[in-house]
């Protein structure tokens, strides 16, 4: 069966080949697997600077490409209508997943792809909006935003609204779950014997492995927490782990000398009058959320390998946005990170400096909020221990693999017109050459606003109500705004903004 589709899609390789493509065909149709994590920031994992146990993910840094400027959309709902859509997230009627919009299941699926999501959701569970119902061919997950990692059947605590959160496999739904359940390795169970089943068969697969990892509630397993306690505290706090940070991301060259260390986040607060050893807890088990992941890509990767998937396997990971500095609950003591029992945050503190050395966070679109680690693994295809500094972003991952799969994007589909993608190949950029990149790209979450065309980009912060411009090759951390100097380029870049928004279904006052 696996002569056969390679047979078939070297056929698809040479069509490629002779039809003045920019980049290098694959010899085969590749398999492909996004790994989304879920508000973790930038500098979290060992081969981006941070101190985090992460030796699977160095291992695919290792061996394939870094990006130093993916973006997401800092928010989870709208990260996955773009990675779903190609398109960057309407907000007019009908949300943000919506019958004249197809799907990278759908897509993929009519190119002759085996498709699966394992994990976090999030668009909906309707008629119209279920992935199971758009195009998906298995599903096992989370539907809802966030629930308990070790039983997604208990209730929210009241100050998260007492909701039971959807959990489900395919169209039904799951409400009961055994005694040793983690999400973390649920997730993964379901996409190895995914894996391991298509493997037998003669068409590829698109594996969408969606963790909840590291989104608060803080829920990890004993020994995975004990690696790291007392860790923190040892460290000094955020500031400490910021400037150490930012040293090694120097070394590594994933920044740059000219940059400098974003300041103090106005919502942090002082670590010496912190609960400093509930604050080196919180952490703690964030990091070891982050570590059994890390531990389950592995698992993953050893599946790809023993059932000969790995050399024909494109694996794309990133983060759905910045660390979250959400703080439901409060930050009392008596919220105990790690148990089952308790729903428990990190925290505005810790949830900002995971981002270092950006400024902000999740849910505000300066580089801390959409700037996410981005690695891609493909051996023979994608360089080993390479880094790119070409921008991407999420809304370029459906057509990369739609180019990939040999397939076309319909104009129409279910009878009804189907909107063009806004994204673009990034198949150059994974192949090592220059991608004419986008003219400009935008973003808007919660009042908080930006557009980015070259370097230069506008920052609309809701808090201080004003455009600031910074030039990112010089200062990509946003400490020097630009905007007094260079009026009429921040004049013309928040216009162009504004028309973005329209395009885009924002019903937003331009002030």
């Amino acid at each position: 069966m696996k002569f056969l589709r390679l047979l078939i899609s070297g056929s698809f390789a040479l069509l490629v080949l002779t039809s003045g493509s920019a980049a290098p065909a694959p010899a085969s149709r590749p398999n492909i697997v996004l790994i989304l994590c879920d508000d973790m920031g930038w500098s979290d994992i060992g081969c981006y600077g941070g101190e985090v146990d992460t030796p699977n993910l160095n291992r695919l840094a290792r061996e394939g490409l870094r990006f130093t400027q993916f973006y997401n959309n800092a928010k989870c709902t709208t990260t996955r209508a773009s990675i779903v859509t190609g398109l960057y997230p309407r907000r007019g009627k009908g949300g943000l997943l919506r019958e004249d919009m197809a799907t990278v299941g759908e897509v993929l699926g009519d190119a002759g792809y085996h498709t699966a999501l394992s994990g976090k959701w999030h668009l909906g569970s309707g008629a119209t909006t279920h992935p199971y119902k758009r195009g998906f061919d298995e599903f096992y997950g989370l539907l809802d935003g966030c629930c308990n990692f070790f039983d997604p059947s208990r209730p929210d605590p009241a100050y998260k609204g007492g909701r039971v959160r959807k959990f489900g496999k395919n169209d039904g739904l799951i409400t009961e779950f055994p005694e040793d359940f983690y999400t973390t390795d649920a997730f993964t169970d379901n996409a190895i014997d995914w894996v391991k089943r298509f493997s037998k068969s003669d068409k590829p697969f698109f594996l969408h492995l969606c963790y909840t990892a590291p989104h608060y509630p803080l829920h990890a397993k004993p020994d995975d927490i004990a690696k790291y306690r007392g860790r923190y505290k040892a460290l000094g706090g955020w500031l400490p782990m910021r400037e150490q940070r930012w040293d090694r991301l120097q070394q590594m060259g994933l920044t740059s000398a000219a940059w400098q260390l974003s300041g103090t986040d106005s919502k942090a607060y002082d670590w010496e009058s912190a609960d400093q050893d509930h604050e080196d807890l919180r952490m703690s088990v964030y990091a070891a959320m982050i570590d059994r992941m890390d531990q389950n890509i592995g698992r993953l990767m050893r599946t790809l390998k023993e059932t000969g998937e790995a050399e024909n396997t494109l694996v794309i990971f990133l983060s759905d946005n910045g660390g979250c500095a959400e703080e439901p609950g409060g930050r009392g003591a008596e919220i105990v990170p790690g148990p089952k029992e308790y729903y428990a945050a990190v925290g505005p503190a810790w949830g900002w400096a995971q981002n270092a050395p950006f400024k902000r966070h999740k849910s505000w679109v300066h580089e801390g909020g959409i700037g996410t680690p981005c690695i891609a693994w493909w051996p023979g295809r994608v360089k080993a221990d390479t880094i790119t500094r070409q921008p991407a972003h999420i809304i370029d991952f459906l057509p990369t693999f739609l180019e990939l799969a040999g397939g076309d994007f319909p104009e129409r589909r279910g009878g009804r017109d189907v909107l063009p993608v806004d994204g673009k190949s990034m198949l150059p950029i994974l192949m090592g050459e220059t991608r004419e990149p986008h003219r400009q790209l935008a973003w808007e979450w919660s009042g908080n606003r930006a557009l980015r065309e070259g370097d230069m980009k506008v920052v609309w912060d809701s808090r201080i109500k004003q455009w600031e411009l910074y030039d990112l090759a010089r200062d990509r951390c946003e400490t020097k705004d630009l905007a007094g100097a260079r009026p009429e380029l921040t004049e013309r870049l928040s216009a162009a903004w504004f028309d973005w928004a329209m395009r885009n279904e924002l019903s937003l006052k331009k002030k």
